[in-house]
């Protein structure tokens, strides 16, 4: 008795995402002299860069800035990869990433922008939490989650019985229209078997 052999290929539709900005929320501080409100800002544009990005390191991730003026201020990032992975020009607030980035290893770092006086390391302004996003890019090709998917159809069966259902999977950001989407096609046997978007 003859065996068909069903192949399966996959076919990804790149798209690419949008990218936006926000402010960042406003801080208030005491001024020890009057003791009225005096307003401060902290002021950046959401923290983004592109996963895998193909160009010599460092590589610009965005800049924080406060409204403060003062002479000796010194800019310092905390927490997730700070001072590793990611580190601040301390006079301009440029933030900088020294690796290149994977979103699928890990899609947004938590990080803490403080500035100080450099002269007796007092906070000028109140810490402020920020994210870096990492945006993706189409880099993942689909893979089946299992090598080999058995079917079997009794004979004279009516044109439509399903034979079997196979599943693959993609590691790219699903939020991003096309990243993600997984569609099959028989290209061995199609003159027998067809196959749907659900697989």
């Amino acid at each position: 008795m003859g065996h068909l052999i069903l192949l399966f290929s996959l076919f990804l539709t790149p798209a690419f995402a949008d990218r936006g900005s926000q402010k960042s929320t406003q801080n208030l501080c005491s001024n020890d002299v009057s003791h009225k409100r005096q307003k401060r800002d902290w002021i950046w544009n959401q923290m983004h860069i592109k996963e895998e990005i193909d160009t010599p390191l460092p590589h610009h991730v965005g800049k924080i800035t406060s409204s403060v003026r003062n002479n000796n201020a010194k800019y310092i990032i905390e927490g997730e990869y700070a001072n590793t992975i990611f580190k601040v020009e301390e006079t301009s607030g440029d933030v900088y990433a020294f690796e290149r980035l994977d979103r699928e290893k890990k899609a947004e770092y938590e990080l803490t922008a403080l500035i100080i006086d450099r002269t007796n390391n007092r906070s000028l302004e109140r810490p402020s939490k920020f994210i870096i996003k990492v945006y993706d890019i189409n880099d993942n090709a689909p893979v089946f989650v299992q090598k080999v998917f058995n079917g079997s159809v009794p004979e004279m069966s009516p044109v439509g019985t399903s034979v079997t259902k196979v599943t693959a999977v993609d590691a790219d950001d699903p939020t991003v229209s096309g990243h993600a989407t997984v569609t099959y096609e028989v290209t061995t046997g199609g003159e027998y078997f067809t196959i749907d978007d659900s697989g």
